[in-house]
């Protein structure tokens, strides 16, 4: 292989694996999304505490009549669970701090591992529960739009 072949297969290499489309962590694999019943899902909360760290009443701001965009603090202890829920009309984005919480989602047909960094969108109607497997509090925070007081 010449000097000028060899730079070429390096090149396209780096480029192919540069500009591909990126993977993210923390969705369902495009293969495995499917209608998931969610059978045997809890529906009591276990190990897990919910604290609003702040809200804006939409209504006074943009005019959107009782709604607030929250953001809370959830702290889910190992075994810890956030039972079945659903989105409809209510979308939010789940961002995991520390630790790690696998997710069981009503539109994937396996668990999904959520890991620090991650992102979790939650919208389009979805139904899902979060069950903390690992041996560490989880740290999450969700931001959503939910119906105020």
């Amino acid at each position: 292989m010449t000097r000028t072949t060899l730079q070429s297969a390096v090149f396209a290499l780096l480029a192919a694996t540069t500009f591909a489309a990126p993977a993210f962590a923390g969705e369902c694999p495009a293969n495995k999304k499917a209608i998931n019943a969610l059978t045997g899902a809890p529906t009591m909360p276990k190990g897990v505490t919910d604290t609003v760290i702040g809200s804006v009443d939409l209504g006074a701001e943009i005019n959107v009549a009782d709604r607030q965009l929250r953001t809370r603090r959830l702290v889910v202890q190992p075994g810890g669970i956030v039972p079945l829920h659903s989105h409809k009309d209510r979308p939010a984005l789940i961002y995991t701090v520390s630790g790690q919480i696998t997710e069981y989602r009503s539109s994937c047909a396996v668990p999904i591992l959520h890991k620090a960094g991650d992102i979790a969108r939650e919208a389009d109607g979805i139904s899902h529960y979060w069950i903390n497997h690992g041996e560490v509090p989880t740290v999450l925070l969700s931001s959503d739009v939910h119906h105020g007081n």
